[in-house]
């Protein structure tokens, strides 16, 4: 595994950096100050907009579509330096035309999509003119075992008739989301428990779909973006829509998550770096007992484990990013299930330092701490939960024994 960097992302990294400094730190609070002074929050600040139009107009867009000309032709270990640096602000990875759930929805239509389905939505979603969201997970049942998922998908002549009832269905809030994928069971009775399901595109305005709420995590709404509990009544949509075939939605489902989970984690090296950041400038900036907190060797502890445990992680990241380029994501999902452990719970636990050197600000919303550890606390559930990753883990470890 080469260790040096790209001349590709070395361009990237300088481009982004100067675009990150001139542009994006300086349009959080008028990001949110846009976003509270509107009749709604479920509305797009002007701001991101012109951030968007400014990175378009710079080519940097679209960086992490990998094995496609669609992209930036970038591969996993190529990208991931850049996705860590977007992950220092909530705002970058949109302004680049990288944020969740798109990212992975586009995936989907590039492999697995007809080139119909390419065209009226892959497209639209690469320019960054309409947003999409995500229907997996459901509340009545542990949708850690996606076997369970309840929900149906029936042929009905040239058409698929949908009924189900899903949460979490990331992007539903945002007015710009125009489609949504959907996974369902097309065989219920099937005996392979993993053909039952499939994925299907369903256009957002299509009749039948109620947002129920909106939901919050740890009372941050997360808008104008958002996560919807979601109601399906007999929503009817082409057949042509179903992705792929019937039963084959675990199949999408594996090709779709593991990308999605390392962007994730790329992200959150970038996240803890900030609080890192944020943590060491406070410390030196405060007085506590007579000595700057920065002084006190509980305080220097802390920074030196932020520190290690920080780049242990990146480095388990590069490793995954590496393995996904050359050996395929198949072969990669133990080091996939591995960073998806471990690099949210490094986060959170720097960002508790980072909080606690902070003292009663850390947890307010004068600094962005408390927002980035509800974020980061979610992603020990989404795209699976630690214990689902876990057991993967030591599974795959036990068949290298027996």
């Amino acid at each position: 595994m080469d260790f040096e960097y790209s001349k590709k992302t070395k361009m990237y990294l300088e481009q982004i950096t100067d675009f990150m400094n001139k542009y994006i730190y300086p349009s959080e609070p008028v990001f949110h100050e846009q976003l509270d002074s509107g009749p709604t929050r479920w509305q797009i600040p002007p701001i991101m907009e012109d951030l968007k139009d400014k990175a378009r107009e710079r080519a940097l867009w679209n960086l992490f579509l990998p094995e496609s000309q669609r992209g930036a032709g970038l591969t996993n270990l190529e990208y991931a330096p850049l996705c860590e640096l977007m992950g220092r602000s909530h705002l970058a990875p949109e302004v680049f035309n990288c944020s969740a759930p798109d990212t992975g929805n586009m995936e989907v239509f590039e492999r697995y999509a007809n080139e119909d389905l390419k065209k009226q939505w892959l497209q639209p979603l690469l320019e960054g003119k309409i947003r999409s969201a995500f229907a997996m997970t459901e509340p009545k049942v542990a949708s850690s075992d996606a076997t369970n998922i309840e929900s149906s998908i029936v042929r009905d002549g040239d058409h698929y008739v949908i009924n189900g009832h899903k949460w979490w269905t990331s992007g539903i809030g945002d007015p710009r989301c125009k489609v949504l994928i959907f996974m369902g069971k097309t065989d219920p009775k099937n005996p392979d428990k993993y053909k039952q399901q499939s994925m299907i595109v369903v256009p957002r305005e299509t009749p039948g779909i109620k947002v129920i709420r909106m939901l919050k995590v740890f009372g941050y709404d997360d808008a104008p973006h958002g996560h919807g509990e979601v109601l399906f009544e007999n929503v009817r949509v082409p057949a042509s829509n179903l992705l792929l075939g019937e039963g084959r939605g675990f199949e999408i489902a594996q090709g779709r998550l593991g990308p999605g989970r390392i962007h994730h984690c790329m992200r959150q090296i970038g996240v803890a770096e900030r609080a890192l950041e944020l943590m060491c400038k406070r410390s030196m900036s405060r007085v506590a007992f007579g000595k700057r907190i920065a002084d006190h060797d509980v305080t220097l502890e802390r920074i030196a484990e932020a520190r290690i445990k920080i780049d242990q992680a990146r480095l388990l990241v590069l490793h995954a990013a590496f393995m996904m380029d050359t050996v395929g994501n198949k072969a990669a999902k133990q080091a996939i299930a591995e960073i998806k452990v471990a690099v949210p719970n490094m986060t959170l636990q720097v960002l508790d330092w980072a909080m606690q050197v902070h003292g009663g600000g850390g947890v307010s919303q004068e600094f962005p701490l408390a927002f980035m550890w509800a974020h980061s606390r979610t992603l020990r559930f989404a795209d699976g939960p630690d214990e689902v990753h876990r057991r993967q883990i030591g599974r795959l470890e036990l068949r290298k024994h027996s």
